[in-house]
């Protein structure tokens, strides 16, 4: 037998360097119910992201500046740019 994966909707943004001035507030509300973590590190005395670390289902996952952040319904996961070009597309 043969499978189509069904279209789903999903939301999602793209992690950058200012995460919590652009971030949806489900990403806002993840990071203050702790599932989500900032990382960050001190660089020329100045306190700098470089990623996020999402607890799932499956353990901690890592993202990284660049990659994006992907909600669909309960779960919250990262997903590569090139990954996410492949598997999404703009929905109206």
């Amino acid at each position: 037998m043969k499978y189509r994966r069904k279209p789903v909707e999903v939301e999602a943004f793209r992690l950058s360097a200012d995460v919590e001035m652009i971030a949806p507030d489900w990403f806002t509300q993840a990071v203050i119910d702790e599932k989500i973590e900032i990382d960050r590190s001190l660089l020329d005395g100045h306190m700098h992201v470089y990623g996020c670390t999402i607890r799932t289902a499956a353990g901690r996952a890592k993202a990284k500046i660049g990659d994006y952040i992907v909600r669909d319904g309960a779960n919250i996961y990262p997903c590569k740019p090139k990954i996410f070009a492949r598997a999404y597309e703009r929905a109206g």
